[in-house]
């Protein structure tokens, strides 16, 4: 029999081709695999922890370079190639030195065409954590009804769900998000999400808008006040969640529970790179959950392994192993390991 995995995640992982300038410009590009769910089981994995990945890819060169480095990372997967669509495709372009711009051409892509036959299989022999976001619901109907399967599968076998919101403005609106994650939510065990996302899943009351805490024609990117975020996390919590982290960034994060708040300090290092920051975060998140660490020791490897994350380049390429966890502990800036 087929051990249980201790992490399960499923979504789409696309081909990301990097620009080191303005796409405009021309130049050299380099090849990644990019995908929310598939840095976060990168993470684990590196991180000492069985995972497996579920999704599907085009039968062309650029799913077969997923399947080798997902494979690679000791990943095992459930997949499905289909024949009649192509493997999504990203360019990340690197404006400035703090600005990078994605864009995708993802539309009608194998990944978006995940179903609940494909969650089915994949769920078939368990898991200790199933771990979901709202950038594959907001592919398709299908694979949002197949997130929705997952959901409420996972909690009804006893594994814990992890939601992390992951809104993404390139593939639907706020109202969008909210009206398809806001019921997933409800099968959650843990809610990952940043300041900005919180109101996205969190139960509303007749008093609140649609954007909570926020002035009309307010950014829903500037976040909520402290009361705020604090109220909206009692609310999951008493709809049955029982942990709420919040990504604040540069900031920090932080973690509501039954028992209490706590957060914990961004590490400082030297940002090259932010993309994949969040999904770093989270895999740090669940591999302490996974190992038995409390709150705030889950905090901790969370914010240390997004600080890997911002300060190397890649998606997940500079994920730590386990051994190499102390490395950022007590480093000083520009110290070699002899």
């Amino acid at each position: 029999m087929t051990a249980v995995v201790d992490l399960l995640t499923l979504g789409e992982s696309m081909v990301s081709l990097r620009s080191g300038g303005p796409l405009s410009a021309g130049g050299s590009l380099s090849m990644h695999v990019a995908g929310a769910e598939s840095n976060v089981a990168v993470g684990v994995a590196r991180l000492g922890h069985g995972v497996s990945w579920a999704g599907v890819v085009g039968a062309d060169p650029h799913g077969q370079f997923i399947v080798r480095q997902l494979r690679s990372e000791g990943i095992g997967l459930h997949h499905r190639e289909d024949a009649s669509r192509s493997t999504g495709v990203m360019f990340l372009e690197q404006r400035t030195a703090d600005v990078s711009r994605a864009y995708y051409y993802r539309s009608g892509s194998a990944g978006s065409t995940l179903s609940i036959p494909d969650v089915d299989a994949a769920l078939r022999g368990g898991a200790r954590v199933v771990h979901l976001t709202g950038i594959t619901a907001a592919l398709s109907l299908e694979a949002r009804r197949a997130v929705e399967y997952a959901a409420e599968r996972a909690v009804g076998e006893g594994m814990l769900v992890s939601l992390d919101v992951n809104y993404r403005a390139k593939l639907w609106s706020r109202d969008e998000a909210r009206a398809a994650l806001a019921p997933i939510a409800l099968h959650a065990t843990i809610i990952i999400a940043s300041e900005d996302e919180l109101d996205l899943v969190a139960p509303p009351t007749l008093d609140s808008g649609a954007d909570f805490g926020r002035e009309p024609g307010a950014d829903p990117a500037a976040g909520l006040s402290d009361a705020d975020e604090s109220l909206l996390a009692k609310r999951l919590l008493a709809q049955g969640v029982r942990e709420v982290v919040v990504k604040r960034g540069a900031a920090g994060a932080g973690a509501y529970t039954a028992d209490g708040r706590w957060d914990v300090p961004a590490m400082p290092v030297t940002s090259i790179d932010t993309v994949g920051a969040g999904d770093a975060f989270s895999a740090g998140y669940l591999s302490a959950l996974l190992d038995g660490e409390d709150v705030a020791g889950r905090l901790r490897r969370g914010a240390l392994a997004g600080a890997f994350a911002v300060s190397t380049a890649g998606d997940w390429e500079g994920l730590p192993h386990t051994g190499e966890l102390a490395l950022l502990g007590n480093h000083v800036a520009g110290s070699t390991q002899r």
